[in-house]
């Protein structure tokens, strides 16, 4: 029996009898049972509609669409949707674009996360500023990107009046184009607070203490970057990262505006194939929707899997 004496009671102290204080234990903590059923209502939710339109994408995909006369099961939507040239393009243009716009974001939110952590506490007003985007919806951007970037948009306009062009019609395509630059503007400008907020909040809690033992033994800006800053936040950028990448992958408003009509990114193309007026369209149309879906997943899981190894090592995120 453990026992706790305190000299806080004289009385007990005098008359020898000291008091027993009780062990301080921890409420446990609820069963399984109790958990599932506080979460069953939304889980039941969440697995009937989004559970239930993912088996019947997937028996479509399957080649099961009675409504035009299609009701045997195969793979030969995946296999023709696979070895079309149109989606292998449109494959490598998403794949550009995602990557494109998470490098750019990223490497460009490292920048920011350390500017912020210099001048945010002195300045709350730079840091409310900054979360302004995280507000603004995608398809908002995307709409100012064409009023801002195309041959008769408002840079165009200011470069013409500077004389730095003759007309209009000299200023370069960058809406609609085949490197998909408005594109990626868009998802920079858009993704760059979420990246910089994440490595931020790392920031903050385990790197400035670190930072400082750095100022302390001398060490050059070079080098605490090197040996403290990016090893901080290397888990926590690239979860961030990926869930980018996830994003721009799957997304299918910014590159229905601003991209180009062949090659298509791919989620425009999984749309088009599935609205398409031939109804034998549909199964390619789902089955490029699931190729994207199972793609997501990934880079999701991969973002989860660097999250705990960054809390199993102690860094707080």
């Amino acid at each position: 029996m453990n026992r706790e004496y305190t000299a806080s009671d004289p009385l007990n102290a005098a008359a020898g009898r000291l008091p027993i204080v009780a062990d301080a234990r921890t409420r446990s903590s609820p069963g399984f049972l109790t958990i599932g059923k506080m979460v069953a209502p939304a889980l039941i939710v969440v697995v009937v509609l989004f559970g239930g339109g993912l088996v019947l994408g997937l028996i479509q995909s399957l080649g099961h669409l009675p409504a035009a006369g299609l009701k045997s099961l195969s793979f030969k939507h995946f296999i023709h949707v696979l070895e079309d040239p149109d989606f292998l393009r449109s494959l490598m243009l998403t794949l550009y674009v995602a990557w494109s716009s998470t490098i750019i974001a990223g490497t460009i939110s490292i920048v920011m996360a350390i500017f912020l952590l210099s001048v945010s506490e002195k300045s709350r007003l730079i840091h409310f500023i900054f979360q302004i985007p995280l507000t603004v919806p995608h398809l908002v951007i995307a709409v100012a990107m064409v009023f801002m970037l195309t041959p008769t948009g408002f840079f165009s306009r200011m470069i013409v009046k500077l004389g730095l062009i003759d007309s209009s019609a000299a200023f370069p395509l960058l809406v609609n184009d085949r490197w998909g630059v408005a594109i990626i503007l868009t998802y920079v400008w858009k993704e760059i607070p979420f990246i910089t907020l994440m490595i931020l909040a790392v920031l903050r809690r385990s790197g400035v203490e670190l930072l400082e033992v750095g100022r302390t033994l001398k060490a050059g800006r070079w080098q605490r970057f090197r040996y403290i800053t990016l090893p901080t936040i290397s888990h926590s950028l690239g979860a961030a990262c990926l869930i980018v990448f996830a994003y721009t992958f799957g997304a299918y408003e910014v590159p229905f505006l601003l991209g180009q009509t062949y090659p298509m990114m791919l989620p425009v193309w999984a749309y088009k194939n599935y609205s398409d007026v031939d109804l034998l369209a549909r199964p390619e149309g789902i089955a490029t929707g699931l190729i994207i879906a199972a793609i997501i997943v990934i880079a999701i899981v991969l973002s989860q899997l660097l999250t705990q190894t960054a809390r199993r090592r102690g860094v707080i995120l």
